[in-house]
Formats: structure tokens, sequence, C-alpha cells
């Protein structure tokens, strides 16, 4: 299956609501990989590889989020995959 990058940005209440750890397990399950870290801005941004089907899925999580969180909106830009991440994890926040 072919696979592919996502830079996804998640805008709402998306700090201090686990919104980094749902995004990683949600990403593991789906065998995603790549990273998620929070904005100064207050968006969460989301770097995913892997196939498609699997990034789809993904979106559609995130656009929920974990309780206590509210997503207004979900931006992607889709690319081609790098193949340089081994597995998906929580990046530090960028301030």
């Amino acid at each position: 299956m072919n696979t592919v990058r996502a830079r996804i940005f998640v805008f709402g209440r998306v700090h201090g609501v686990w919104y980094r750890g749902f995004t990683e397990r949600r990403a593991e399950d789906l065998g995603l990989v790549g990273w998620v870290r929070n904005l100064a801005d207050g968006t969460v941004e989301v770097l995913a590889e892997g196939p498609r089907p699997a990034i789809k899925a993904l979106l559609g999580l995130l656009g929920q989020g974990p309780p206590g969180a509210r997503v207004d909106r979900v931006e992607t830009e889709w690319g081609e995959a790098t193949g340089e991440f081994d597995r998906f994890r929580i990046q530090p926040t960028v301030y």
C-alpha cells in the first residue's frame, strides 16, 4: 500500500486535555509513525506517515478528540512520505 505524509493542524481547546497522548495512542493503534506537539498559539500539530486510509481514520478521531477537548477545525496538508520515522512520538511544545 502506498505510504503518504500528512501535516495536520488541530484548532480549538486542545491544550491541557491530554490531546497529545490521545493522538499518540490512536496513531499507534493505526500503525502510523511521526509525531504530535503543542504549538504556542494553542493549536496542536501532527505529522503522520502511513497508508492514506489509516491517516484518514486518524483525521476522523482527531476531529473528535479526547473528553474535555473542543475541536473547532482540522486542517491537513498532504505530501509524500519520507520514511524518516520509526514510531509515533510526543514532541515538546514549540514556544
